[in-house]
């Protein structure tokens, strides 16, 4: 799958459709926008934890993207000008999703985790999906809330540096910092999130007290988990270490090697409804014509 974060100066393609676009080309147009449908929707499910949410998110955003396609002349790389976009558009959710700033903490977090009971397996004769989806369902939703205790910018260094693996250039581009801000930011969400998991994760070590099969039932009665609205479990044909560059090397520690390969052994999610999506988006911006 093509990436829009590799390491590089400019993205041929991404400049032919974009000179295309801006000549009035609609089939161009629609390429760019399912070009990078993708990666804005699964930056956003990382951001904003519901689906709901991130569709909304990404829709929005392909919108600005298209309205603002004219008035792109390229003083920076397409790249930039579009995930800054994505990115100020998410962090600006904060009124109505409270993504800038954490909602609750890792004390809160370890708290709801402590007070969600531990009973047996759901029966599987009262679910209607196999029990071992709905396990993994809690793992992916519950490894996402985690996110949700760091602050905004923290969680999009985070998902770019330490799940979609962009180096320090690209995530200083895309967020609008430097080199040596970015790593500190994302320096400080590992050590929190992982000093999180490594004192509370079963994942990361078994005499951890939270396990996603212990606690799965839990969830379905805390109203966590619906059965009939899967998430995360569902819908994707990759994990993100299939689309991703392998930066696991450059990581410390082999605690931290764990963690990070967790998060990227989660789905990249397929967008729902893309083609309507893409249809909607396309029809609700008439497209000037040039001149």
């Amino acid at each position: 799958m093509y990436s829009p974060f590799v390491d590089g100066e400019v993205d041929p393609r991404d400049e032919e459709l974009v000179a295309s676009a801006q000549r009035g080309d609609r089939q161009a147009l629609e390429d760019l926008v399912v070009r990078h449908q993708p990666w804005i929707y699964n930056i956003a499910v990382r951001m904003l934890l519901w689906t709901d949410a991130a569709e909304d998110a990404t829709q929005d955003i392909l919108i600005k993207m298209i309205t603002g396609l004219a008035a792109f002349r390229r003083q920076s790389k397409f790249r930039t000008w579009l995930y800054r976009i994505a990115v100020n558009h998410i962090l600006n959710l904060k009124k109505k999703w409270v993504v800038a700033e954490a909602p609750y903490t890792y004390d809160y977090f370890a708290r709801d985790l402590d007070e969600t009971p531990d009973p047996d397996l759901p029966d599987p004769r009262t679910v209607s999906m196999p029990v071992e989806l709905l396990v993994e369902e809690a793992k992916i939703g519950c490894m996402t809330a985690m996110l949700l205790c760091l602050d905004g910018r923290q969680r999009l260094a985070f998902t770019l540096g330490e799940i979609f693996g962009v180096t320090d250039k690209v995530g200083a581009e895309v967020m609008g910092t430097t080199p040596a801000n970015f790593r500190q930011i994302l320096s400080r969400a590992r050590q929190d999130l992982y000093s999180f998991m490594n004192g509370k994760c079963g994942l990361i070590d078994e005499k951890n007290s939270c396990h996603c099969p212990r606690k799965t039932r839990g969830f379905l009665e805390r109203g966590y988990l619906n059965p009939a609205k899967l998430q995360f479990a569902v819908g994707y044909r990759q994990k993100v270490r299939e689309v991703v560059p392998n930066r696991m090397a450059e990581l410390r520690t082999a605690r931290e090697r764990l963690c990070a390969e967790l998060y990227q052994e989660h789905p990249f999610r397929d967008v729902p409804a893309q083609a309507e999506m893409v249809r909607r988006v396309l029809a609700s911006v008439p497209l000037e014509p040039p001149g």
